[in-house]
């Protein structure tokens, strides 16, 4: 899938060292939409949706979409 090909290419980018932030009720803070960056590395803004989330549901869907990233990586049944 789409989010498992940017995770591990994430992952290979960044050291193994890889950041989630969950934007609040308002969003993301401007400078992290900007794309400017951020102690000498640039954000990639991946959206889980279009819809909108409660912070706790959305860290659940991305909770799931690392661990199904891993199960297809891995060549398990999970993710079908």
């Amino acid at each position: 899938g789409e989010f498992t090909s940017n995770f591990y290419q994430w992952v290979e980018q960044g050291g193994s060292r890889i950041v989630f932030v969950i934007g609040g009720a308002e969003g993301l803070p401007d400078e992290l939409r900007s794309g400017r960056p951020l102690n000498g590395q640039n954000p990639i803004l991946y959206s889980l949706s279009q819809l909108t989330f409660t912070h706790q549901f959305a860290r659940l869907v991305l909770i799931e979409q690392i661990y199904r990233a891993s199960e297809i990586r891995k060549g398990s049944g999970y993710h079908k």
